[in-house]
């Protein structure tokens, strides 16, 4: 192993173990109550925007300038996610399977951006369920609460 990759790697964990995300068993904080529950309401607005073939209101959880990561990279603006949607799930301005989220768990980076992790479902439409997980990454903005970045497989 070259010089450098060790010492790159022992900075690394130098680092991490000074930081609380480096011991396993510090847990994370959580956002503030009052945060948590305005997230939650987005993020329930959202599956229902979706539900109500509302793609408009399924979206207004993002800024405009959301990345959304994909199996060929990132996906740059709400625009091309809602295009990617429309062609994707829905047919005739309604999607095809209902959406549902569980498994959903929020954590503090700091006072004004939150990690969140859950599980999102499709069913019904006479088609198999998909499902897999997702990350989002909130960012406290002018507007509240909204997604700067989806991770979702």
């Amino acid at each position: 192993m070259p010089i450098r990759r060790i010492a790159a790697t022992a900075a690394a964990l130098a680092l991490l173990a000074g930081h609380p995300a480096g011991a396993a068993a510090q847990a994370f904080p959580a956002p503030s109550p009052a945060d948590s529950a305005a997230i939650m309401r987005m993020l329930a607005a959202s599956q229902d925007g979706w539900n109500e073939a509302d793609l408009a209101k399924h979206v207004a959880l993002y800024v405009d300038s959301v990345t959304f990561m994909t199996g060929n990279g990132p996906r740059p603006g709400r625009d091309r996610v809602v295009e990617s949607f429309s062609r994707t799930y829905f047919r005739d301005g309604k999607p095809i399977q209902a959406l549902s989220f569980d498994r959903v768990a929020l954590r503090a980076l700091g006072d004004d951006h939150v990690l969140m992790t859950g599980n999102f479902h499709l069913t019904g439409g006479g088609r198999p369920e998909q499902s897999g997980w997702f990350t989002l990454i909130w960012s406290r903005t002018s507007e509240g609460w909204r997604v700067i970045h989806d991770h979702s497989s």
